[in-house]
Protein backbone atom coordinates (compact mmCIF):
# COMPACT_ATOMS: atom_id res chain seq x y z
CA UNK A 1 0.00 0.00 0.00
CA UNK A 2 1.59 3.48 -1.22
CA UNK A 3 1.88 6.22 1.55
CA UNK A 4 -0.96 9.04 0.81
CA UNK A 5 1.13 12.40 0.11
CA UNK A 6 0.90 14.33 3.12
CA UNK A 7 0.21 18.17 2.26
CA UNK A 8 0.67 21.21 5.03
CA UNK A 9 -2.75 22.03 7.22
CA UNK A 10 -4.07 25.26 5.51
CA UNK A 11 -7.50 24.79 6.10
CA UNK A 12 -9.07 27.47 8.26
CA UNK A 13 -11.08 25.92 11.06
CA UNK A 14 -14.00 27.64 12.78
CA UNK A 15 -13.26 29.34 15.86
CA UNK A 16 -15.28 30.52 18.89
CA UNK A 17 -15.65 34.29 18.58
CA UNK A 18 -16.23 35.81 22.14
CA UNK A 19 -18.64 39.17 23.27
CA UNK A 20 -17.74 41.78 25.81
CA UNK A 21 -20.33 40.14 27.63
CA UNK A 22 -18.80 36.48 27.76
CA UNK A 23 -15.01 38.21 28.48
CA UNK A 24 -16.73 40.20 31.45
CA UNK A 25 -18.33 37.20 33.22
CA UNK A 26 -15.32 35.46 32.49
CA UNK A 27 -13.18 37.95 34.41
CA UNK A 28 -15.47 37.77 37.09
CA UNK A 29 -15.35 34.15 37.57
CA UNK A 30 -11.45 34.92 38.13
CA UNK A 31 -10.46 32.96 34.43
CA UNK A 32 -8.18 36.01 33.41
CA UNK A 33 -6.87 36.20 36.83
CA UNK A 34 -2.67 38.14 36.47
CA UNK A 35 -3.12 37.90 32.97
CA UNK A 36 -3.44 41.07 29.89
CA UNK A 37 -5.57 40.86 27.20
CA UNK A 38 -7.71 43.19 24.52
CA UNK A 39 -10.48 41.69 22.49
CA UNK A 40 -10.07 42.16 19.05
CA UNK A 41 -13.14 40.93 16.30
CA UNK A 42 -14.02 38.51 18.91
CA UNK A 43 -10.53 37.13 19.81
CA UNK A 44 -8.57 37.64 23.00
CA UNK A 45 -5.57 38.84 22.24
CA UNK A 46 -2.47 38.55 24.43
CA UNK A 47 -0.75 41.62 26.02
CA UNK A 48 1.25 39.95 28.04
CA UNK A 49 4.95 39.32 27.44
CA UNK A 50 5.95 42.03 25.66
CA UNK A 51 10.02 42.44 24.63
CA UNK A 52 11.78 45.40 26.70
CA UNK A 53 11.35 47.59 23.93
CA UNK A 54 7.82 47.75 23.88
CA UNK A 55 7.28 48.96 27.57
CA UNK A 56 10.49 51.68 27.10
CA UNK A 57 8.55 53.10 24.16
CA UNK A 58 5.22 53.28 25.55
CA UNK A 59 6.96 55.10 28.94
CA UNK A 60 8.86 57.44 26.53
CA UNK A 61 5.03 58.56 24.88
CA UNK A 62 3.40 58.52 27.90
CA UNK A 63 6.09 60.81 29.72
CA UNK A 64 5.74 62.98 26.50
CA UNK A 65 1.98 63.64 26.62
CA UNK A 66 1.96 64.45 30.28
CA UNK A 67 4.36 66.72 29.16
CA UNK A 68 2.25 68.79 26.63
CA UNK A 69 -1.42 67.74 28.17
CA UNK A 70 -1.14 67.21 32.02
CA UNK A 71 -1.40 63.76 34.25
CA UNK A 72 -5.03 64.27 34.41
CA UNK A 73 -5.83 63.66 30.39
CA UNK A 74 -3.57 60.59 29.60
CA UNK A 75 -4.67 57.17 29.69
CA UNK A 76 -2.02 54.46 29.55
CA UNK A 77 -2.92 50.77 28.72
CA UNK A 78 -6.63 51.21 29.35
CA UNK A 79 -10.07 49.93 27.57
CA UNK A 80 -11.66 52.64 24.75
CA UNK A 81 -15.38 52.38 23.72
CA UNK A 82 -15.59 51.97 19.96
CA UNK A 83 -18.39 52.54 17.90
CA UNK A 84 -21.89 50.78 18.42
CA UNK A 85 -21.10 48.21 15.45
CA UNK A 86 -18.16 47.34 16.50
CA UNK A 87 -18.49 47.17 20.06
CA UNK A 88 -19.97 44.12 20.71
CA UNK A 89 -16.74 41.88 19.70
CA UNK A 90 -14.11 44.82 20.34
CA UNK A 91 -12.64 46.59 23.82
CA UNK A 92 -9.16 47.49 22.66
CA UNK A 93 -6.36 48.49 25.22
CA UNK A 94 -4.20 51.29 23.11
CA UNK A 95 -0.95 51.84 24.48
CA UNK A 96 -1.46 55.92 25.49
CA UNK A 97 -4.83 57.48 25.24
CA UNK A 98 -5.32 61.49 25.14
CA UNK A 99 -8.28 62.54 26.69
CA UNK A 100 -10.39 65.41 25.81
CA UNK A 101 -11.89 65.15 29.49
CA UNK A 102 -9.84 64.43 32.88
CA UNK A 103 -9.74 60.94 33.78
CA UNK A 104 -12.70 61.60 36.47
CA UNK A 105 -15.17 62.18 33.86
CA UNK A 106 -14.31 58.16 33.07
CA UNK A 107 -14.86 56.29 36.53
CA UNK A 108 -17.92 54.81 35.63
CA UNK A 109 -17.36 53.85 31.93
CA UNK A 110 -14.41 54.09 29.02
CA UNK A 111 -13.86 56.86 27.26
CA UNK A 112 -15.47 57.14 23.71
CA UNK A 113 -13.67 57.44 20.56
CA UNK A 114 -14.81 60.52 19.79
CA UNK A 115 -13.77 61.85 22.75
CA UNK A 116 -10.22 61.39 22.18
CA UNK A 117 -7.55 63.51 21.18
CA UNK A 118 -5.38 61.22 20.12
CA UNK A 119 -4.86 57.10 20.69
CA UNK A 120 -1.59 55.65 20.07
CA UNK A 121 -0.23 51.95 19.31
CA UNK A 122 3.22 50.89 20.20
CA UNK A 123 4.26 48.22 17.85
CA UNK A 124 6.96 45.57 17.20
CA UNK A 125 5.20 42.02 16.15
CA UNK A 126 1.67 43.51 15.75
CA UNK A 127 2.35 46.33 12.54
CA UNK A 128 0.68 45.03 10.49
CA UNK A 129 -2.72 44.73 12.26
CA UNK A 130 -2.09 48.18 14.06
CA UNK A 131 -2.15 49.97 10.40
CA UNK A 132 -5.00 47.63 8.96
CA UNK A 133 -7.51 46.34 11.32
CA UNK A 134 -7.17 48.86 13.99
CA UNK A 135 -6.64 51.72 11.86
CA UNK A 136 -10.50 50.80 10.60
CA UNK A 137 -11.81 50.39 14.20
CA UNK A 138 -10.37 53.85 15.48
CA UNK A 139 -11.29 55.49 12.69
CA UNK A 140 -15.42 54.10 12.80
CA UNK A 141 -15.23 55.02 16.66
CA UNK A 142 -14.29 58.88 15.67
CA UNK A 143 -10.86 59.09 17.17
CA UNK A 144 -9.19 62.42 15.58
CA UNK A 145 -5.87 60.92 15.72
CA UNK A 146 -4.29 57.64 15.55
CA UNK A 147 -0.17 57.01 15.77
CA UNK A 148 1.85 53.80 15.27
CA UNK A 149 4.83 53.80 16.61
CA UNK A 150 6.99 51.70 14.39
CA UNK A 151 9.92 49.92 16.58
CA UNK A 152 11.10 48.00 13.94
CA UNK A 153 11.59 50.38 10.82
CA UNK A 154 11.61 53.17 13.69
CA UNK A 155 9.18 55.23 12.48
CA UNK A 156 6.04 57.19 13.53
CA UNK A 157 2.67 56.25 11.14
CA UNK A 158 0.31 59.31 11.37
CA UNK A 159 -3.64 58.98 10.77
CA UNK A 160 -5.83 61.79 10.77
CA UNK A 161 -9.42 62.93 9.20
CA UNK A 162 -11.46 60.03 9.99
CA UNK A 163 -14.30 59.83 7.64
CA UNK A 164 -16.52 56.89 6.57
CA UNK A 165 -14.62 53.78 8.36
CA UNK A 166 -11.43 54.73 7.33
CA UNK A 167 -8.30 57.92 7.99
CA UNK A 168 -7.88 60.02 4.62
CA UNK A 169 -4.63 60.94 5.72
CA UNK A 170 -1.81 59.01 6.24
CA UNK A 171 1.97 60.37 6.51
CA UNK A 172 5.22 58.45 7.86
CA UNK A 173 7.67 60.03 9.91
CA UNK A 174 10.91 58.91 10.48
CA UNK A 175 13.16 59.04 13.82
CA UNK A 176 15.30 62.41 12.81
CA UNK A 177 11.85 64.35 12.14
CA UNK A 178 9.25 65.70 14.29
CA UNK A 179 5.88 65.96 14.34
CA UNK A 180 3.46 68.14 15.97
CA UNK A 181 -0.41 67.12 16.92
CA UNK A 182 -3.22 68.40 14.64
CA UNK A 183 -3.99 72.25 15.88
CA UNK A 184 -1.09 72.49 18.49
CA UNK A 185 2.20 73.84 18.52
CA UNK A 186 4.30 72.04 20.58
CA UNK A 187 7.29 69.76 18.71
CA UNK A 188 7.35 66.30 19.15
CA UNK A 189 11.03 64.27 18.10
CA UNK A 190 9.90 60.90 17.09
CA UNK A 191 12.97 60.08 18.63
CA UNK A 192 12.51 60.61 21.39
CA UNK A 193 9.41 58.32 21.55
CA UNK A 194 11.80 55.50 20.18
CA UNK A 195 14.23 53.35 22.41
CA UNK A 196 17.39 53.49 22.24
CA UNK A 197 19.84 51.29 19.56
CA UNK A 198 22.75 51.15 21.65
CA UNK A 199 23.52 47.70 22.32
CA UNK A 200 22.73 46.35 26.05
CA UNK A 201 26.33 45.96 27.86
CA UNK A 202 24.92 45.11 30.98
CA UNK A 203 26.10 41.58 32.49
Amino acid sequence: MSAALLLPFEERLPRKKFTRTEVERLTAYGFFEGQRYELIDGDLIDKMGQKPPHPFAIQSFFAVLVRIFGFDFVRGQSSLDVSEADREQNEPEPDVVVTEHEKSRYLRRHPRGDECILVAEVSDTTVRSDLTYKAGLYARAGVREYWVLDLKDRRLVVHRHPRAGTYHFVQFFSESECVSLEGRTEVIRVAELLPPTAPDTEP
